[in-house]
């Protein structure tokens, strides 16, 4: 009944087409470059192909289809082509996405090690995510910084000023300033939208967090160990994989 009186209508009732993006999600390969991009980063096709591995001409091939799909963006720099996500709304459907995908196969001793630091402490786009996300949302929270759904607070605006965030700039921002990112590896919120991104620049600019080289994770440093105790009110261990 349904679809005769669309057809009469002439209007598209379906809803979206989940197939298309679906179709380009559908290949290990593809999941494992966009995995690496998800951090924000921009990578050269060779980089994405090592990762995956498949030679170029394959990796060519996969990252047309996730760009003929929307998910990547490309730029040309000399002769080499660098890939991204194509915006932040890629990012927080793949991270929303990822809750409902199970792992990926681990095989070897060092994909378990990666897995484990990647739960511990990573990017998701241009925040931070992981344990060490939760952990700061959470404690942020708990301060009074963010109410309800992470809005920020007249006490938050104030406390993360104090903390070295540029809250004025994250509340200027076209972004939404606070938004709740759905964390796939520790199935509860970390904060996303500009302040979160501002939260991390101040992180990583006061060295408390390093990046990985050639991964979406981070390192805590011993500076950062101590300014999440002393300065955010995370606990010692929290980070910790007993704690998890």
């Amino acid at each position: 009944m349904g679809g005769r009186a669309a057809r009469r209508t002439g209007k598209d009732v379906s809803g979206k087409d989940f197939t298309a993006v679906g179709r380009a999600l559908a290949a290990p390969a593809r999941s494992t470059m966009l995995n690496l991009l998800v951090d924000g980063s921009s990578r050269p096709a060779s980089e994405l192909a090592h990762a995956a591995g498949v030679r170029p001409s394959t990796a060519s091939e996969h990252l047309t289809a996730l760009a003929d799909a929307g998910l990547v963006a490309v730029a040309r720099r000399g002769r080499q082509r660098f890939y991204r996500l194509a915006d932040v709304g890629v990012a927080d459907a793949l991270e929303t996405l990822g809750r409902l995908c199970p792992p990926a196969p681990v095989v070897t001793l060092r994909q378990s090690a990666e897995a484990a630091r990647l739960a511990r402490a990573r990017l998701c786009y241009d925040h931070l995510a992981g344990r060490l996300g939760v952990a700061l949302t959470e404690a942020m929270a708990a301060r009074g910084w963010l109410g309800d759904a992470l809005v920020l607070t007249d006490a938050g605006q104030a406390g993360l000023s104090g903390a070295g965030v540029d809250v004025d700039a994250a509340r200027s921002s076209r972004r939404p300033t606070t938004r709740a990112c759905p964390d796939w590896t520790e199935r509860r919120e970390h904060l996303a939208g500009a302040l979160g991104a501002a939260v991390a620049t101040r992180f990583l600019g006061a060295g408390w967090v390093a990046r990985r080289s050639g991964t979406r994770g981070l390192v805590v440093t011993d500076g950062g160990q101590a300014a999440l105790a002393d300065l955010w009110g995370v606990a010692a261990g929290t980070l910790d994989d007993a704690a998890a």
